[in-house]
């Protein structure tokens, strides 16, 4: 990165902090698996873990170590390596729009009443959904 672009980037972090909520604390709760961050107006942002790029299926021991950013914009957790952007966090984007669109099939997919999974479960032993088939136009 040369001289310009660190300077243009320090000048939109500097923007970013000033109009909006910035972190000034985080933490991890064992307890329904939170991720709970304190924000500059008071508020505080409980989100659950499973639900963040990056953090799903971590231990509660990498949980643990959070890393305030100096500008308050950023959250990182060491032992995953991973990084969490607080304004993104705080609009509700928990991770790239690939993972998420990834997360929303996989729950669209999902049964959601006991009637459906055993009708679900009970299709499958016969082979799953029937195939389309396709005619084809004849002369």
């Amino acid at each position: 990165m040369d001289e310009a672009a660190f300077e243009r980037a320090t000048a939109e972090g500097a923007r970013v902090r000033q109009e909006g909520p910035y972190a000034t604390s985080a933490r991890y709760l064992a307890t329904g698996s939170r991720l709970v961050v304190g924000l500059s107006t008071g508020a505080e942002l409980r989100v659950p873990v499973a639900l963040i790029e990056g953090l799903s299926g971590a231990t509660a021991e990498d949980l643990r170590e959070i890393e305030v950013t100096p500008a308050g914009l950023g959250l990182h957790f060491p032992r995953l390596d991973a990084d969490v952007y607080v304004p993104a966090l705080i609009e509700g984007v928990m991770g790239s729009g690939r993972w998420m669109a990834q997360q929303l099939g996989r729950a669209g997919g999902s049964a959601r009443t006991e009637r459906k999974a055993t009708a679900a479960r009970e299709n499958g032993k016969l082979g799953g959904r029937p195939r389309t088939r396709h005619h084809e136009l004849t002369d």
